[in-house]
């Protein structure tokens, strides 16, 4: 290159450094920078900003944050939302100006975040559009609408006798080890074709039992639809505490949009400790069982954002199954009672009948959907309206029958009538079961056509009476899904197709039982003859 051309260069460069430097005008940015006082468990004590607001985030050292929590005149309690062990007395803390938030969009649909949005499963970073803040305003009474579209979890005994609508509350209650993430998971596997987006909240679980799940998604295809939230046992207690809510802002983008949603709660009873530990640490003051006074409200705030909108709003829901485990089958004690007063429901698991093999493990007689029948399709109020007292009755008789009691005929019919419910409702984990199968298995029962059939011999005739199901004409598998009553031609169709599935599993008249065993007796005779030399 010429000198002349080099010197040009420069030239042009440094006209550009130049004009850059005329126009750049310094501004001013104010911060707001305090001091950490002490540090404990998951929580910090910070002075020196006085004008910070309730749950607004700030920022420490390496890139950590928090909420804060305690906003006295003099200092501040701050909640921490990661690894605090590199943090001292002494570090900088600065205001952010902003309430905590999470992303959201169709970005995060198939991924696995922490509560603050950040990716757990090693895909890349979370692409979104927009940032929610964690705790919002629920939805107004004038802006819901009823519920009345169900939501199909797919296992018999809930969609027949504790039916689910959308944008309903409905709480999962047991021991721990009787099933209860299994039928939260049984409910998202179901929601494969019916358009139903799902949010899977873990709060506090051991690492493996997360990965479990995921696996468990990840094998059935259920990713494809679900946004997994994930806290582990060894996280600060602050990740488990904002872990709900932010699962749930997730869940709201959805449904602001128009979509059903269907958010897992799993389970509050981590989340109510995570909270409690908070609160201790902190110095408020604890009330029943060491809980702090607002527990209730911490709840009663997250789960009355699920609700069904008003077609001018989208039309959009969001359903809520929160997850609480009891300690001795013990429904009355401070947590459990606090959430079954707050949803519309609770599916009670049964160790007693966990242990007996009647898996999913749902006791009837304590379960109840305060939606009821108005969250299910005309079909199924049709089918299953006199199951549940007729099951009722049975579990009561079965009590007085194992004390050796004499029973009359009337009593004997009722007592295997509702075994033979019993054996139906019975159903392995991650099989769902469709609409129409189901219906046909119900109206089996409540014809009666399963009274014949041996006990032992249940799994497989309630197995052949689902395959027949797909023999049903589509124009009344239709009308399984529509507002319309069964016709009795409909009813007829559907017991006719069991009644033929059923056939092979029905004893012998006993007529033909004799004319056989004389005929059966005569070739024996024969046979032994014909073997003597």
């Amino acid at each position: 290159m010429e000198p002349k051309d080099l010197q040009h260069v420069f030239d042009s460069a440094f006209a550009g450094m130049r004009q850059a430097r005329e126009a750049f005008a310094p501004q001013l940015a104010p911060r707001e920078v305090g001091t950490i006082t002490s540090i404990a468990t998951g929580i910090a004590k910070v002075s020196g900003l006085p004008g910070v607001g309730f749950e607004e985030v700030l920022r420490f050292a390496e890139d950590l944050y928090g909420i804060a929590f305690n906003v006295d005149e003099d200092e501040i309690g701050v909640v921490l939302l990661g690894d605090y062990w590199q943090l001292h007395a002494g570090d900088e803390v600065e205001r952010r100006g902003h309430v905590m938030d999470v992303p959201v969009g169709d970005g995060l649909i198939g991924r696995i975040v922490n509560p603050l949005g950040r990716p757990l499963d090693g895909k890349g970073p979370v692409v979104s559009g927009a940032r929610l803040p964690i705790e919002r305003k629920a939805p107004h009474i004038m802006d819901r609408a009823p519920v009345t579209v169900p939501l199909q979890t797919g296992i018999k005994v809930i969609d027949a006798l504790i039916p689910i609508g959308r944008g309903q509350r409905e709480l999962i209650v047991g021991d721990r080890q009787t099933g209860k993430t299994t039928i939260a998971l049984d409910t998202i596997l179901n929601q494969y074709d019916q358009n139903v987006l799902c949010v899977y909240c873990a709060i506090g679980q051991r690492a493996s039992g997360v990965a479990k799940v995921v696996a468990t998604l990840r094998e059935q295809g259920a990713m494809d639809y679900t946004i997994v939230v994930v806290t582990e046992g060894n996280d600060p207690p602050g990740l488990a505490y904002i872990a709900p809510y932010a699962a749930t802002s997730i869940a709201e983008h959805f449904m602001e949009q128009g979509r059903d949603v269907l958010v897992v709660y799993d389970d509050l009873t981590h989340h109510a400790r995570a909270y409690r530990e908070l609160s201790l640490l902190l110095r408020r003051p604890p009330g029943r069982e060491a809980f702090p006074g607002d527990i209730f409200y911490i709840h009663a705030r997250l789960l009355e954002r699920a609700t069904h909108l008003r077609p001018e709003l989208g039309g959009g829901s969001l359903t809520a199954l929160p997850i609480i485990e009891t300690e001795a089958q013990d429904i009355s004690s401070y947590i459990p009672t606090n959430l079954i007063s707050i949803t519309d429901g609770q599916i009670y698991l049964s160790p007693s009948l966990f242990e007996l093999g009647v898996l999913p493990a749902v006791d009837v007689g304590k379960s109840v959907s305060r939606v009821g029948g108005k969250a299910q399709g005309a079909a199924y109020r049709a089918v299953a309206g006199d199951l549940k007292l007729a099951y009722a009755q049975f579990e009561e008789l079965e009590t007085f029958a194992r004390f050796g009691a004499r029973l009359d005929e009337n009593t004997r019919k009722i007592i295997e009538h509702g075994r033979r419910i019993r054996a139906c409702l019975k159903q392995p984990q991650f099989a769902p079961v469709s609409v129409a199968a189901q219906i046909a298995v119900l109206l089996a029962l409540t014809a009666q056509l399963f009274d014949p059939v041996a006990l032992d011999r249940m799994t497989d005739a309630e197995q052949a009476v689902r395959e027949a199901a797909a023999d049903i004409p589509a124009e009344v598998c239709a009308r399984f899904d529509s507002a319309e009553q069964l016709s009795g031609e409909d009813r007829a169709t559907v017991i006719r197709i069991a009644r033929n599935a059923l056939a092979p599993f029905q004893p012998r008249p006993e007529s033909e039982s004799r004319r056989e065993a004389p005929a059966a007796a005569k070739a024996e005779s024969k046979a032994a003859l014909r073997e003597k030399p």
